[in-house]
């Protein structure tokens, strides 16, 4: 009997596929440098603080600070291995484990910046962890794509154009009559513009991802204005969501925004995985009601561990304004791997 559960244990393995291997691997080197990049650039500005004007205030003295420019390079290899993860694995995989870098960087933040991590925050830990395990296990086979034309051909079929015209209008809705009354008083005013329009960006990096891997394994796609037009979505949506994104970090408390950001983040990229590119079709109904568990476990555990920030950093924290957190000085939010990475300090 105990024979037999192992040969069915292994059998499970076979069918990860050699690409959701390597997607797995860069997701996870993505999550570590990110997660890492915050601590070092969090020392970076402690040390141009101490000699400048402090960059809560207004100050740029952290452009002269060689420990600054560390943590942005390795800032910057992590979303390059983020985005080549897209190109061997689903979305369903590679999108939740950027709350890895969660856990890294308040690991990190514990021992190096000694910033103290409640045993609850541990418990978020472990619970991100449990959940991405789970994920992992339980992730579909990536599909076999032979070009971006393919790629193209799932993006314009009736039900992504109609998720994709749904997502337009509601972030048309939000830009022109829902902001000007409520972006400065409803945190989901901004959050959603940035969630909406990130799971866009994330199936076009996915399909520029593709084009690019197909490239280098000797069928160019750069010939097709399909890969361009990916590029030029890419460039479109990230540049909205960095806008409306250091809007709500402006405006709003870190260590409220990021823990929603990537609930609505995530839940709308796999909706739009699921719907593009049918991760769902090649999977059982109890693989599919796994998965969801796993996610369900990382949202508390991401949920937990900004909480517990808070009672870290005292009763205080949680009135204190978004302008205050900016201050060089003190904790930056937990990083989630997004386009709030690429924003400076």
């Amino acid at each position: 009997m105990a024979q037999e559960a192992t040969q069915s244990w292994i059998s499970s393995y076979k069918g990860m596929s050699s690409d959701n291997i390597k997607g797995l691997i860069l997701a996870l080197s993505s999550s570590s440098f990110i997660g890492a990049s915050f601590i070092i650039k969090k020392k970076g500005l402690k040390k141009a603080g101490a000699s400048g004007v402090r960059a809560g205030v207004g100050g740029y003295s952290y452009l002269y600070e060689p420990l600054w420019w560390t943590g942005m390079i390795t800032m910057i290899v992590g979303e390059v291995a983020n985005f080549a993860a897209y190109a061997f694995a689903p979305a369903i995989l590679v999108t939740p484990l950027g709350a890895l870098s969660i856990i890294i960087s308040a690991v990190l933040a514990h021992i190096i910046l000694r910033e103290k991590l409640h045993i609850f925050g541990i418990l978020g830990c472990v619970l991100c962890v449990v959940g991405s395990t789970t994920i992992v296990l339980h992730a579909p086979q990536e599909q076999e794509i032979e070009s971006v034309a393919q790629v193209w051909d799932l993006a314009t079929e009736p039900a992504f154009l109609l998720y994709m015209a749904l997502v337009l209008a509601a972030v048309f809705i939000l830009v022109v009559h829902v902001i000007p009354q409520y972006g400065q008083t409803h945190i989901m005013v901004y959050i959603g513009v940035c969630s909406l329009v990130g799971s866009l960006s994330v199936m076009s990096v996915k399909a520029l991802g593709i084009a690019l891997k197909l490239t280098f394994s000797g069928m160019n796609q750069l010939m097709y204005p399909q890969t361009w037009t990916f590029a030029v979505v890419v460039i479109t949506c990230v540049i909205t969501q960095m806008n409306y994104l250091n809007k709500a970090l402006d405006t709003f408390n870190t260590a409220i925004v990021s823990p929603i950001y990537y609930v609505m983040f995530t839940s709308l990229t796999i909706l739009a995985s699921v719907i593009m590119f049918k991760d769902w079709d090649r999977q059982n109904p109890t693989q599919i009601v796994t998965e969801m568990c796993g996610f369900v476990t990382i949202l508390s555990g991401t949920f937990l561990l900004h909480k517990t920030k808070d009672m870290a950093d005292g009763p205080l924290t949680s009135r204190l304004s978004k302008h205050s957190e900016m201050d060089g000085l003190d904790p930056e939010g937990i990083p989630l791997r997004c386009p709030e990475a690429l924003r400076s300090p």
